[in-house]
């Protein structure tokens, strides 16, 4: 289990605070190769932007979780290396499909994650929505499978 932290990432909270009380917005792009997370890393660094790096279910699988992972990491490095003190990047899920890929997400350090339960019926997307919230609010050091 790695903390995003660890990785150098931001959560969303303090990121859209921030955004709300200084009357901005904050880009979200979706990546799937080194090249497009470059271009999205030296822009939010040019436009001292803080940025939202998603990835989606099919990214995950075109990209392998891992590496993902160790992109984003590579990331905040990289913003470093381009003069960024402090690099305001998140590493999000984008629309993920059910617990399990939420909880591989948090247990390897996302920021965030959405779970998308539209195509179930209402009583259930509710309870799986509270499934993952409950588990991204554990202590890292706490969390255990609940499936």
């Amino acid at each position: 289990m790695v903390s995003y932290k660890k990785l150098g990432l931001v959560n969303t909270k303090k990121m859209f605070a921030k955004a709300v009380k200084g009357g901005y917005a904050i880009p979200a792009f979706n990546f799937n190769t080194m090249e497009q997370m470059q271009a999205i890393i030296q822009a939010a660094v040019e436009t001292k932007s803080p940025v939202i790096m998603q990835v989606s279910k099919g990214a995950r699988k075109y990209a392998n979780p891992t590496i993902l992972r160790y992109m984003a990491e590579g990331a905040v490095q990289y913003a470093k290396e381009l003069g960024c003190k402090k690099p305001q990047i998140v590493l999000h899920l984008d629309h993920g499909d059910s617990f399990e890929t939420c909880k591989s997400c948090i247990d390897s350090g996302f920021s965030s994650v959405m779970i998308d339960g539209s195509s179930l019926p209402f009583k259930e997307n509710i309870k799986l929505t509270k499934k993952v919230v409950n588990y991204a609010h554990k202590p890292s050091t706490t969390r255990t499978s609940t499936t």
